[in-house]
């Protein structure tokens, strides 16, 4: 069904997976420049040339590109050798609770992807179960939030200091790593069972890269190597710039982390968090 990790793979832990002639995505919009088709056989071929500190990605982390049942059964059920796990969407409200009640072999973990809800997330039903649900499966709640909401991603951990919490592209998305932002991702990072994804964070104008290191500079010093997650973001990211130059990008801006923080920045840190 999927990849078989080895311990020294590295791996993407923020990828997106889709097929338009199959199941439909209700933001997708010709006018965003997006392929209608993104496959595993597609991002293996972006992923080929690519080498981080530990060599070439072996493994991925598909998280559900929208939030309908059809998209997440179509994702579950895909066959391919680079998929070692899929992070389905949290649709909030939703009686059923289909997306956490699936997480078990192949399905690692729920994303909560509120950006466009109140700050303090009280309009997001259901967080606190879901929370309980998760972690007594063995999974990992995600949060796709801007900066302003990171601190109530923190009074989220602090009730729930057995669930592992992670949040998606730093809290950071397209905005400035400003001090808000920094503060908010210092409140998130207090609490021991959070980490972050680097993702989503290589930018089209950015010269030398100068805000991506800012925030990758402030990530380490707040959560540490082992707390932090490659992701690519792909194919969003294929809009900014080759898979292999998003990865070379953060490997150049990343601050040095020495071979076991190497190890588990680039691997072994989404390895124990999503048990690939």
């Amino acid at each position: 069904m999927g990849a078989a990790v080895s311990g020294d793979d590295a791996v993407d832990a923020h990828v997106h997976l889709w097929d338009l002639g199959r199941v439909e995505l209700s933001w997708f919009r010709p006018d965003l420049g997006l392929p209608r088709v993104a496959s595993g056989r597609d991002l293996a071929g972006a992923a080929d040339a690519a080498r981080t500190p530990l060599g070439p990605v072996g493994a991925v982390v598909a998280v559900q590109a929208a939030d309908t049942p059809e998209e997440a059964r179509w994702l579950i059920g895909l066959s391919d050798p680079l998929l070692a796990g899929v992070v389905l969407q949290y649709a909030p409200g939703d009686p059923a609770g289909a997306a956490q009640g699936a997480v078990g072999a192949r399905v690692r973990g729920v994303r909560v992807a509120v950006p466009g809800r109140r700050a303090d997330l009280t309009d997001v039903p259901g967080l606190d179960a879901l929370c309980e649900q998760v972690a007594a499966a063995g999974g990992v709640v995600e949060f796709l939030v801007r900066s302003e909401q990171l601190p109530a991603v923190a009074a989220v951990a602090a009730r729930h200091p057995s669930t592992s919490i992670v949040v998606c592209h730093l809290g950071l998305g397209g905005a400035a790593p400003d001090a808000a932002w920094e503060a908010g991702l210092r409140a998130v990072a207090a609490h021991p069972a959070v980490a972050a994804k680097a993702s989503g964070l290589v930018a089209a104008e950015d010269p030398g890269d100068a805000r991506l290191r800012r925030a990758l500079a402030v990530a380490v010093d707040a959560l540490g190597a082992h707390r932090l997650l490659f992701g690519s973001d792909w194919p969003l990211s294929a809009r900014i710039a080759p898979y292999g130059e998003v990865v070379a990008r953060t490997a150049a801006a990343l601050p040095s982390l020495g071979a076991a923080g190497d190890s588990a920045f680039w691997g072994g840190t989404a390895r124990a968090l999503y048990r690939l």
